[in-house]
């Protein structure tokens, strides 16, 4: 038998997990003396003499009969009683995380706040900074202009940020391409804040979104891959949640400095900055990712020592790094060259099983933009304003508004995997609309009726507290993990440039379209946009609860053609006999998946 089929038959074995079962030894006879457990020891030690791990040996052969899914850890030949609790309490108290694991998600906390901050202060720097430069008039040339500087970091994230994440992160790895990136970002916030007109503070807003298109590619991609399998979803809520705290954050920055003459809105758009110091300080703190290690010159030596810190013991590091190993070795992902960048991204297109999970992914990322959350976020002050809030009293206003956009994204943590992440969009994205409709209707109302300023406010705050569970959590997360392994990254790096692509073709056109239709008007055309939204979402986007990576290779296996026609003729019909007309005993037959489907080598015979 050669080498290469000695090491499949082998990983085999390993990965069947729980599903594998062999022979027991008789009784008194020892664990290792068993033929199938000498075969593995026998991998088990060639992995670790071609990897530089031979001193690790022992901790690797108990990890090998750990992954075999038959053997309880207590059995484990030389285990302690350390890893024992380790091990179980990998599920029994699956919080319980050395302070290198949440270390990194402080990092990501950071950089989400410093995305959201960002986003905020020119929410604010918006009643000041077009005075302050003459653009300040209602004319086309002048809404033009705003709109550019704040879509700009939106734009120029889509249209260059996003795509230097992927070869920033080869050449510099994942707390490199942080460190860069957040460098740049907290000379863009003080060099915007000392812009002496508006080219100036127009070209610094392009480089801050550059940045913070890495800073946030790479954070989520990083975090995604230190974290452990238990609560893996759990902490991609994070990024949400922090970006939301930092639109609060700044939101409060903003009224705090509302009174400091001229020079407000720099005060505003400086602010940021003090976000990024923590970050640039903590970053290289953290390990780097295991993943990476593996990924740019299989060095698994290197990858160990980052789990060990990312883990309560190295038996848990040895565990999921052997597993990776087999993966990789039965993929044949360890012995493909590299693929080049524009063929990757052009599979994103071409190959049909990623095909539909990019239409899903942007689909996500798109209804995002649709559903007005942004452009509440840029220009709430402004909105307030123009419905008679005094200065001060468009900023409080927009507190509270950040205030309800965090605490609202909290539920996503257990909603995730349990209703699911379709589920959440197709829940909220109707009341998003029907709250966004009567925060126009609120326009109708006299400004100096009492009614108008209770209305307004609560609908917006209703607004909100609709989206921060769902449709401001979800997009991230479903884009990271819709992906094959293959292509998450560049995968997910394109989804991130589509939204903001949106998002600053959004904003672009805002000022204009607030002049254009007025207040009511714009308000009521993003409620009919949260409805074509929720048409996307129930057409195109698969749920992905609960799904192994393997079975989301099956989900996606099912043409967009084939989905569609089941959403309309046979869930819709289901729905509105069980749901509407109150028809108990109505059945709804699945929808049946592609068998023994291949991600990579899968021929097109269907409309894709």
């Amino acid at each position: 038998m050669g080498r290469d089929q000695e090491h499949d038959d082998v990983a085999s074995e390993l990965l069947a997990g729980a599903s594998y079962h062999h022979e027991e030894p008789d009784q008194g006879q020892e664990l290792a003396d068993s033929p199938l457990s000498e075969h593995i020891s026998n991998e088990v030690q060639h992995f670790a003499k071609t990897y530089g791990l031979i001193r690790k040996l022992d901790v690797l052969q108990k990890a090998a009969t750990l992954i075999q899914g038959d053997t309880k850890p207590a059995d484990v030949l030389n285990i302690t009683h350390r890893e024992v609790v380790a091990t179980q309490d990998e599920t029994a108290r699956k919080w319980r995380q050395p302070i290198a694991m949440y270390l990194t998600v402080v990092i990501t906390a950071l950089g989400a706040m410093g995305q959201g901050w960002a986003q905020t202060s020119m929410n604010g720097a918006n009643l000041y900074f077009p005075t302050a430069f003459g653009i300040d008039s209602d004319s086309s040339r002048d809404n033009f202009i705003v709109g550019l500087i704040n879509s700009g970091i939106y734009l120029s994230c889509g249209l260059l940020g996003a795509w230097l994440v992927a070869p920033l992160n080869a050449r510099l790895g994942r707390r490199g391409a942080v460190f860069g990136a957040t460098t740049i970002s907290l000379l863009s916030n003080i060099g915007g804040a000392l812009s002496q007109n508006w080219q100036q503070l127009l070209a610094f807003r392009l480089v801050l979104g550059c940045a913070l298109g890495v800073i946030s590619s790479t954070l989520n991609v990083y975090v995604a891959e230190c974290a452990p399998a238990a609560i893996r979803g759990a902490i991609g809520v994070s990024w949400q949640c922090f970006c939301a705290f930092g639109i609060f954050i700044g939101f409060v920055a903003n009224v705090a400095v509302y009174d400091y003459g001229p020079n407000t809105w720099r005060l505003q758009l400086a602010a940021p900055f003090l976000s990024t110091i923590p970050l640039l300080l903590l970053v290289y703190a953290c390990p780097e990712s295991p993943f990476w290690h593996i990924k740019h010159g299989s060095r698994y030596d290197l990858a160990f020592l980052s789990l060990a810190r990312l883990r309560n013991t190295e038996l848990q590091a040895a565990k999921e790094l052997y597993q990776t190993y087999f993966q990789r070795h039965t993929s044949g992902a360890d012995h493909k060259p590299n693929t080049p960048y524009l063929q990757t991204l052009t599979q994103l297109f071409t190959i049909p099983r990623i095909r539909r999970a990019t239409l899903a992914a942007y689909t996500v990322m798109i209804s995002q933009q649709l559903c007005g959350i942004n452009i509440i976020s840029f220009y709430s002050s402004t909105i307030f304003a123009d419905a008679n809030f005094s200065n001060h009293g468009a900023l409080l206003a927009s507190v509270a508004f950040g205030l309800v956009n965090f605490l609202g994204a909290f539920p996503a943590v257990w909603t995730m995997d349990t209703l699911g992440r379709r589920s959440l969009l197709l829940l909220t994205l109707p009341v998003m609309a029907l709250t966004m409709l009567a925060a126009g209707l609120s326009f109708s109302i006299p400004s100096d009726s009492p009614a108008h300023f209770t209305l307004l406010a609560a609908t917006i705050y209703l607004f909100c507290a609709e989206y921060s569970p769902g449709m401001g959590p979800v997009p991230a997360a479903y884009s990271a993990e819709v992906f094959p392994l293959s292509h998450r990254e560049i995968g997910m790096s394109s989804a991130v440039a589509v939204t903001n692509l949106w998002a600053s073709a959004l904003s672009l056109t805002f000022p204009a379209l607030l002049s254009f239709l007025g207040s009511q008007g714009a308000f009521t055309l993003y409620a009919a946009l949260n409805v074509v939204a929720f048409v996307l979402v129930f057409l195109f986007v698969p749920e992905t609860r609960l799904k192994t990576l393997d079975e989301l290779d099956v989900v996606f296996s099912v043409s967009t053609r084939r989905f569609v026609r089941y959403q309309v003729m046979e869930y819709m019909p289901w729905w509105t006999r069980r749901y509407v007309l109150r028809q108990g005993k109505v059945e709804l037959s699945p929808l049946e998946m592609e068998e023994e489907y291949s991600v990579l080598e899968q021929e097109d015979d269907e409309a894709s």
